[in-house]
């Protein structure tokens, strides 16, 4: 949570993002272009990502730049959480990501869980709207919102997906290794929080 130098990235690249979108003069135009050059050249040498990868990563988006959404499916079974392994890193998380166009975050929590775990499942109540930068996640060159749904299953075994090999549920004292950038433990630890108490009322930043 320390690295400076991505948030001062971060903010130059999504202020450069915002006055390519609205500026209409060419010379104010060339000079947020240089803005968001600057960004990209940071991160590149910030971190082990080569150039050409962060710009296709991090300065290709166009508009207003908003934080991305990411949807996170909470399924209990015998006081125990549905937990899925990544292929990309082998390590565990809630089932979910990005949210689409098109579909509401409950109904993006619902593929999800299908897509990762083999359940279908219905959405039952939001737990949680959670801001990246206040969680201890590993650095990040987006700005996230997660999104915690509570979901029942409805039918369904549990099965891997093209992006998880492995499908368990797990107590709340013995948890896998997580994957961070995706959930952390203290994040877990809320929801389990719900499996107490149903009535709380939804979490956020």
């Amino acid at each position: 949570m320390n690295e400076k130098w991505l948030h001062w990235a971060k903010r130059i690249q999504a202020l450069s993002q915002s006055g390519l979108a609205f500026s209409k003069d060419k010379y104010d135009i060339e000079r947020y272009q240089e803005l968001r050059d600057i960004s990209v050249e940071i991160i590149a040498s910030y971190s082990d990502m080569d150039i050409k990868k962060v710009k296709e990563l991090f300065a290709t988006e166009t508009g207003y730049q908003t934080p991305k959404i990411d949807v996170r499916g909470v399924v209990f079974h015998q006081n125990k959480i549905l937990l899925v392994k990544e292929k990309m890193d082998d390590k565990w998380s809630l089932p979910g990501g990005f949210c689409e166009v098109g579909i509401s975050p409950a109904e993006n929590c619902i593929k999800e869980i299908k897509e990762e775990a083999g359940f279908d499942v219905k959405a039952v109540k939001l737990l949680a709207l959670f801001d990246n930068h206040h969680h201890p996640h590993p650095p990040q060159p987006y700005h996230y919102y997660k999104c915690f749904i509570q979901c029942s299953i409805v039918k369904g075994h549990a099965s891997g997906g093209l992006e998880t090999n492995d499908v368990r549920f797990f107590d709340e004292d013995n948890l896998p290794p997580l994957s961070t950038r995706r959930n952390t433990e203290s994040q877990i630890m809320k929801m389990f929080s719900f499996l107490k108490d149903d009535q709380q009322d939804s979490l956020f930043d």
